[in-house]
């Protein structure tokens, strides 16, 4: 079995100091729980931070190390400069509140950039030191989303899977964070990126078309030289464990000890990390519109809150800390009566059978984070429920509520709207409460946190088995490196070069797709090679081409081909006269989604007609070009047309009138003993290559597809591989 190779922020351990001597501890908790029999199994390793380890001695760092290999863990010790930076002033001071929605928590001066990058960096090395070949990488959350692209360039061929455990914000909020386009590529590193629910791979899939313009195929993304799937995968709970520990003698002893001492009240229960994400001032707030509306519940009902400290050290959450023990302070003094305080406040930590009493305690949940990745705190007060007994209030919120219908949901936002939600609970039939929570518990124990893990690895192993099947298809050169050898010394030569993408990157505008000095350098010395002849296709018009290439050594095709300029010519001829009228019929159509698309033209060629969307807003003309696609498909019938889809444009063209002429004519003109190479990229090139001879070679650059042969990734490949033949 392949060792599975975790890699997270911290490690799943606690390292205590006592007397002298240092002890670890397993950590509990969904992450740590559902991977810890995968790791084991397969022998794997987990890489992450043990925690602030720097005052212990030298021998000390030698007994805890032992203890880490023995649980097959491998540190990377930060020092607190770096989990300054890279951890709270970026980790938790930019992309936390960034994609839990909250602006405003941002700091005015974004600081810890370089030091988040130099320690995802460094994870990234630690686990290319101990990687080996077959190994499965699975990168978590997000401290760590620039290590699937660092991984791929050191590990080219590993499997790499990843993971955010939290909410991927909506496109507009993420364009605000200025690094937007090196998280992208860093997350784009992964053969599998998997998030809690569909909203959040929507969000992920709508930042790639309007920041970096690489559409998706329903849950596959083409990038670079690879297929990155996306896939929801719902986290769960252990909640069998879960279960088994509430029927525990102790546990139920517990339980009814909370309720003898709260009793003659209804209980609610609240138990949340001290984060401004988890709403508890908003909660306390419904609380006390709850008692302010209801006189006859008060002194019947108690509001336990459970709040566990985190970062108690840094500054905004101390002065949250303050808020909400305000608001307590404030419920409790107008409402309290001299035996029964309404809101029963714990700041501290419980053991996880405390928690599992109190679950089983209380009469409604509350979990009404903001904003939540997932929140299984909600699954767990579930699984626990053995009585079919208890009512869940859920933030529509979090991620939980895509999958656990039967809570009753609310807007956090909205204080009146969960306070009349809590007192729906609070009084809310025997009978209904059982059914909703037999529905639940079937759902979160179907769901819990090993399927998760089985689903996951599972789609990640069968994405590269799929993967190594395509690179073992045959070919005429194993590699793009070998073919160049083979070009540098075998004459005669013929090169048919793609111009947009293949020779420049794509321009917004057809007019400004015009070559750079480099490019025109590079034309102009293959084509004054003994032997080498070059020929650049492109659908750009006559004379654009004449004006860009014109004194190049070089024959040129323009209009995919309809007009042709052989080498050492100025006249341009054409490949037969084309009927015109069919574009009374189609053009109407284009200028209508013109009109109703900013930011998109329309441009003619003597064969076709071509609806350009790289100005537009990126996701809306991704869609209004697939309406136009139906549109057209719907309305030209049998004409003698086809709809071809290139790189932002939605093109209408007689049939046959396509770049596969260019092949035909170089093949008339070329001696069969020498090496004839197409290299394109756009859809529309397809004609180039289906054109192709047997003893032909084509390149395809851009997105690796299945069974397509040589490849490169993009236009700057492509400048490197002729500089290879000039130099």
């Amino acid at each position: 079995m392949a060792r599975l190779l975790l890699v997270s922020n911290r490690l799943p351990v606690s390292v205590k100091v006592r007397g002298g001597s240092v002890t670890t501890t397993r950590s509990a908790g969904g992450v740590a729980t559902g991977l810890r029999e995968p790791h084991e199994r397969s022998g794997g390793l987990w890489f992450g931070w043990p925690g602030d380890v720097s005052d212990l001695s030298p021998e000390q760092r030698g007994e805890l190390e032992t203890q880490l290999l023995a649980l097959r863990a491998v540190p990377l010790y930060l020092t607190r400069a770096e989990i300054r930076r890279y951890y709270d002033d970026f980790s938790n001071g930019v992309l936390w509140p960034l994609f839990h929605y909250l602006v405003d928590r941002i700091p005015l001066d974004a600081k810890g950039w370089n030091a988040y990058q130099r320690v995802n960096e460094r994870f990234a090395d630690l686990v290319a030191q101990q990687y080996e070949p077959g190994d499965t990488i699975w990168v978590h959350d997000y401290q760590l989303l620039l290590v699937p692209g660092m991984l791929r360039a050191r590990l080219p061929d590993a499997r790499i899977g990843f993971f955010l455990h939290i909410p991927f914000p909506a496109a507009d909020i993420f364009r605000i964070l200025p690094w937007r386009d090196a998280v992208l590529h860093g997350l784009m590193g992964a053969d599998l990126i998997g998030f809690h629910a569909f909203t959040y791979q929507s969000h992920f899939t709508t930042s790639l078309i309007r920041i970096l313009g690489i559409e998706n195929e329903i849950g596959t993304v083409r990038y670079r030289d690879r297929i990155v799937r996306l896939g929801v995968f719902p986290m769960g709970v252990d909640a069998a464990t879960l279960s088994s520990i509430a029927d525990e003698p102790a546990v139920a002893a517990e339980s009814r000890a909370i309720r003898e001492q709260h009793a003659g009240s209804k209980i609610l229960l609240g138990i949340d990390r001290l984060d401004y994400t988890k709403g508890i001032p908003r909660r306390l707030m419904a609380f006390e519109r709850l008692l302010e509306q209801h006189r006859a519940l008060r002194g019947k009902v108690r509001l336990i809150q459970v709040t566990v400290p985190s970062r108690v050290k840094v500054e905004a959450y101390a002065a949250f800390r303050r808020q909400v023990d305000e608001l307590v302070g404030k419920i409790n003094g107008s409402y309290a009566t001299l035996t029964t305080p309404p809101v029963h406040y714990l700041f501290r930590a419980f053991s996880e059978r405390e928690v599992v009493a109190m679950y089983r305690a209380a009469d409604v949940m509350l979990v009404t984070p903001l904003r939540d990745g997932m929140n299984l705190v909600a699954k767990e007060f579930v699984a626990a429920r053995n009585d079919d007994d208890g009512v869940l209030v859920l933030s529509e919120l979090a991620g939980a509520a895509s999958e656990l219908g039967e809570a009753l949901q609310v807007n956090p936002y909205d204080i009146d709207g969960v306070a009349k939600t809590i007192h729906r609970a609070l009084t809310m039939p025997a009978s209904e409460r059982h059914s909703r929570m037999r529905a639940l518990r079937r759902r979160v124990f179907e769901g819990e946190v090993h399927n998760w893990v089985r689903s996951f690895l599972s789609a990640l192993e069968s994405g590269q088995t799929e993967r190594e099947r395509v690179d073992l298809l045959p070919r005429p050169y194993a590699s793009v490196e070998e073919l160049a050898a083979r070009m540098r010394s075998r004459r005669p030569l013929v090169l048919l070069l793609e111009y947009d993408g293949t020779l420049v990157p794509y321009a917004r505008a057809p007019d400004l797709a015009a070559p750079d000095r480099e490019i025109r350098r590079l034309l102009t010395a293959l084509g004054r090679l003994p032997d080498v002849t070059v020929h650049v296709v492109s659908g750009r018009g006559r004379d654009a081409l004449e004006r860009w290439l014109g004194g190049l050594p070089a024959s040129l095709y323009a209009e995919d081909g309809y007009w042709f300029r052989p080498l050492g010519s100025d006249e341009w001829t054409s490949r037969r006269k084309l009927p015109q009228a069919w574009k009374t019929r189609v053009r109407p159509i284009l200028e209508d989604f013109a009109r109703r698309t900013p930011g998109t033209l329309i441009e003619e060629k003597a064969g076709s007609l071509a609806w350009h969307y790289r100005m537009a807003e990126a996701e809306f003309g991704t869609l209004q070009a697939r309406d136009l696609r139906a549109h057209l498909t719907l309305n030209l019938g049998n004409a003698p047309l086809e709809v071809v889809i290139g790189h932002r444009v939605v093109e209408v063209r007689l049939h046959r009138c396509d770049r596969g002429v260019a092949v035909r004519r170089v093949l008339e003109e070329a001696e069969p003993s020498g090496l004839f190479v197409v290299i394109g990229g756009d859809a529309t090139d397809e004609e180039l290559f289906t054109s192709l001879p047997d003893h032909a070679v084509g390149i395809r650059v851009g997105s690796k597809r299945q069974h397509e042969g040589l490849h490169m990734p993009d236009w700057q490949s492509v400048r490197s591989l002729l500089r290879t033949l000039v130099d």
